[in-house]
């Protein structure tokens, strides 16, 4: 019995343990497969994105500080983070990846680059 392809159900040709007759079915399948089925995990995703590229932007250094105005009229969104660092003392970072940031007092923000 004669293996199909599972992208295009041609028969495949060559090594037994080929899955797929092509790169581009191999290609086809794999990104058919891996697709975000959802708008809400893309919505996210695209969310997250953002917020780590404006963190990156203002934080060129590893280490600084802004203001809580400043993140919001970039677009920054303080809902969408990726994990939470409480230190041994109490205080709490928000990190989205490996940029972070941690609330201070009168509405600063310092920024922190995980390393």
């Amino acid at each position: 019995m004669k293996k199909q392809c599972p992208e295009c159900n041609d028969p495949i040709v060559g090594r037994t343990d080929k899955k797929f007759c092509s790169d581009g079915c191999r290609n086809s399948y794999n990104n058919r497969v891996n697709k975000d089925q959802k708008n809400l995990i893309r919505n996210i995703n695209n969310r997250l994105r953002k917020n780590w590229r404006i963190l990156e932007a203002l934080n060129p250094n590893q280490k600084t500080k802004t203001t809580r105005d400043k993140l919001i009229s970039v677009g920054f969104d303080f809902n969408y983070f990726t994990s939470i660092y409480t230190t041994k003392s109490g205080t709490v970072y928000y990190f989205v990846y490996d940029q972070g940031y941690l609330p201070l007092e009168n509405q600063y923000y310092a920024l922190v680059k995980r390393e």
